[in-house]
């Protein structure tokens, strides 16, 4: 998992302008684009708009809110030059999704308020393909963009739409509320979604997405730089898990899986996350993973700190859990200096006979 998402963005933009330069001589402006309120025209310079809005936000590693600028048209620019726009803006924004490094992340409010080149990437390219359907909807013009590119899409910025793998345009078409799938009741309210990064003293929580846990289920990186010896076995069995609620539908970013990557030299370390949603009584279980090489330093013990406060600051949220071997004391050490205490004999033995909690194993918990 090497790509940037560059190459997707010049992708969309060129499958756009093929499109769109067929039809230069049609009347833009007295066309409304399909379901949105905007003709064509207005659409069409909203695509260019977003992507040097993009492009703007990476290269000026803005924090807190959008760079304050617009571009306009040129008085008297027809149709033609307006698709010539959205091929430089475009050009642009993979300039810079491929020239920014992997560790910056710049302000987008949707939903955590930031985004790394990747996350921009993905939403460029949901821009122009979505807004490419509404013109050519407009017009009366068939348009279908590339399957990989929706899929790539879908797999960033949308985790929680359940993907339907024959038809990766129908599924974004319906995760945006411009088109049906069978089982599925309309979208009427839609946002994309990029990771959430929870920050600490010497590391970065990264939220995964399900396109970086499909590769590291399959042996990749996950599009992260790891040290010696990573990621280790138990980080690639728990993106096996985001891989496959992804699939289900039943993937909820908050509740997945996060990498551990340090401030100092943007590699990733290991990994930590929950088995699943909280339970109807608030109770949610964690796990966590090093590389053998970054043991010994308190990175574990650190980022479960964080991600156990993070948790419970919720409302839905009124316990956390861990299961444990008993041989392994390292690990009860970790859960102990995180706030974690263990469970009474009676409640471990409840767990054993109740939920099948294998005897081997010992539970700690952190309550609200």
């Amino acid at each position: 998992m090497t790509d940037t998402g560059g190459d997707q963005v010049e992708k969309a933009v060129a499958s756009c302008a093929t499109l769109l330069r067929t039809a230069a001589a049609h009347d833009w402006e007295g066309v409304r684009a399909g379901r949105l309120e905007w003709n064509c025209r207005r659409t069409a310079e909203h695509i260019a708009s977003d992507l040097i809005a993009y492009a703007g936000q990476l290269a000026g590693r803005a924090t807190t809110a959008y760079v304050p600028f617009d571009i306009a048209m040129e008085e008297g620019a027809d149709n033609a030059g307006v698709v010539d726009v959205i091929e430089t803006t475009g050009a642009l924004l993979a300039a810079t999704v491929r020239t920014t490094p992997r560790e910056v992340r710049a302000f987008h409010p949707y939903p955590f308020r930031s985004a790394n080149r990747e996350g921009f990437a993905a939403m460029g390219v949901a821009e122009v393909l979505l807004h490419t359907h509404d013109i050519a909807e407009g017009l009366g013009l068939p348009y279908e963009p590339p399957a990989e590119l929706c899929a790539w899409v879908l797999g960033r910025i949308f985790p929680h739409a359940r993907p339907e793998p024959d038809a990766p345009w129908s599924t974004l078409l319906w995760a945006t509320g411009r088109g049906d799938l069978p089982g599925r009741e309309p979208l009427t309210e839609w946002r994309w979604n990029n990771n959430l990064v929870i920050g600490t003293e010497r590391l970065t929580l990264q939220g995964v997405t399900p396109a970086a846990a499909a590769d590291l289920r399959a042996g990749g990186t996950g599009g992260f730089e790891w040290i010696e010896g990573g990621p280790f076995h138990g980080t690639r069995e728990a993106a096996g898990m985001v891989a496959s609620s992804y699939e289900k539908g039943v993937h909820r970013p908050e509740w997945g899986m996060f990498v551990l990557v340090r401030r100092e030299d943007g590699r990733a370390v290991g990994a930590i996350g929950f088995h699943g949603l909280p339970d109807e009584e608030g109770r949610a279980e964690v796990g966590y993973d090093l590389a053998e090489n970054a043991r010994g330093y308190g990175y574990a013990t650190e980022a479960l700190r964080a991600l156990a406060e993070t948790a419970l600051a919720r409302d839905d949220v009124k316990l956390l859990f861990a299961a444990i071997e008993r041989d392994n004391a390292p690990s009860q050490r970790v859960i102990a200096r995180a706030g974690f205490t263990r469970a009474s004999e009676e409640v471990e033995k409840a767990a054993h006979e109740l939920h099948d909690l294998e005897e081997s194993l010992r539970l700690y918990s952190r309550e609200a």
